[in-house]
């Protein structure tokens, strides 16, 4: 139950005392996301969550951006085996090397590749036309789709690491090149003008008496 009364998506659960996961949920997961540096945090961040609940990488999210200089593409492919042995030791993210020997390498492919990290990412966007309409359950959203495949072949090839088409799938979310907020979801609603659902015991209180 939302303490605020809006339904919102099954997913965005916290702890008593946290919104750190509603707050992802309502003010960036579906959203468009532009810019090299910013998408390339995401493609990290995913990739660290392979195998992991996405809200431990919320948690650390603020060590990783400093671990990782702010996810600043030209800063992170200058990184040394010195700044391998630097980010293992540091207890605030996820440390593991594979993960972490990929994000250096991403930033060095990235810099090399033949068109903007935007630009290939977004040309996997998948039409309008193919989700006309919302899902109305969490079931009913895939974890893997045609786009998805394809993006993660295309960065494999490129040289990109840890991204297979579920990691891609969940990136695709991430960024708002899909919006997977269900039918019934207070975000959703609020985008396509209807009124925000109310949660039955909210819609309640609010009754005038």
């Amino acid at each position: 139950m939302n303490d605020d009364g809006l339904v919102r998506c099954p997913w965005a659960v916290d702890r008593p005392g946290s919104t750190i996961y509603r707050d992802y949920h309502d003010e960036e997961w579906g959203r468009e996301l532009h810019g090299r540096d910013a998408l390339f945090e995401r493609l990290a961040l995913e990739a660290f969550q392979s195998g992991l609940s996405w809200l431990t990488i919320l948690r650390k999210r603020a060590a990783f951006r400093e671990a990782f200089a702010g996810f600043d593409v030209d800063v992170v492919a200058r990184f040394t085996e010195t700044d391998v042995d630097r980010l293992l030791a540091n207890a605030d993210i996820i440390r593991n090397r594979r993960k972490i020997e990929a994000t250096i390498a991403n930033a060095r492919a990235i810099l090399e590749l033949p068109t903007d990290l935007d630009t290939l990412l977004w040309s996997f966007a998948p039409a309008p036309a193919r989700r006309a309409r919302r899902p109305k359950s969490v079931e009913s959203i895939p974890a893997v789709t045609e786009e998805s495949t394809a993006m993660a072949r295309e960065l494999k090839r490129l040289g990109l690491r840890f991204v297979g088409p579920t990691t891609a799938y969940a990136l695709v979310q991430a960024t708002g090149m899909v919006d997977d907020h269900l039918a019934g979801c207070w975000v959703s609603q609020a985008r396509e003008g209807a009124r925000p659902a109310l949660t039955a015991e909210s819609a309640t209180r609010r009754t005038p008496q």
